[in-house]
């Protein structure tokens, strides 16, 4: 595991795209959140608590999944369209494994792949 790495995600509540800004050459992947609507809609028919409560549970995974990948990097930019890159620095603010972290979070609207790439080369340049 390399330090001093950069790391752009793209993200919203359902997706992130985490784009490598460590070489010259930028490498974006997708990360999918697992919560579908096909498991929401079969979860409302059981129980609209039990629903939120899986729902709850996966966005946590999400974020966490985030945050093992945050972990490798030393300087991430978080941007996207919804109010999620706020709670993954949120709680990310509360664990001590980041303090060292330097994250900062912009508004950004839907990008392609290669406007994100352009977004995370110029912040980082």
């Amino acid at each position: 595991m390399t330090i001093n790495q950069k790391l752009g995600i793209w993200m919203d509540h359902s997706e992130a795209y985490i784009t490598d800004y460590s070489t010259d050459f930028l490498k974006t992947e997708k990360f999918i959140f697992e919560f579908t609507h096909q498991i929401r809609e079969g979860d409302m028919r059981k129980s609209e608590v039990t629903m939120l409560h899986k729902e709850k549970d996966e966005q946590n995974r999400y974020y966490k999944k985030l945050g093992e990948i945050i972990l490798k990097y030393s300087d991430v930019i978080l941007f996207g369209p919804t109010s999620a890159k706020q709670e993954l620095h949120n709680l990310l603010k509360t664990n001590h494994l980041f303090d060292k972290i330097k994250i900062t979070v912009l508004p950004a609207d839907k990008m392609t792949e290669i406007e994100q790439q352009l977004f995370v080369k110029n912040f980082f340049q």
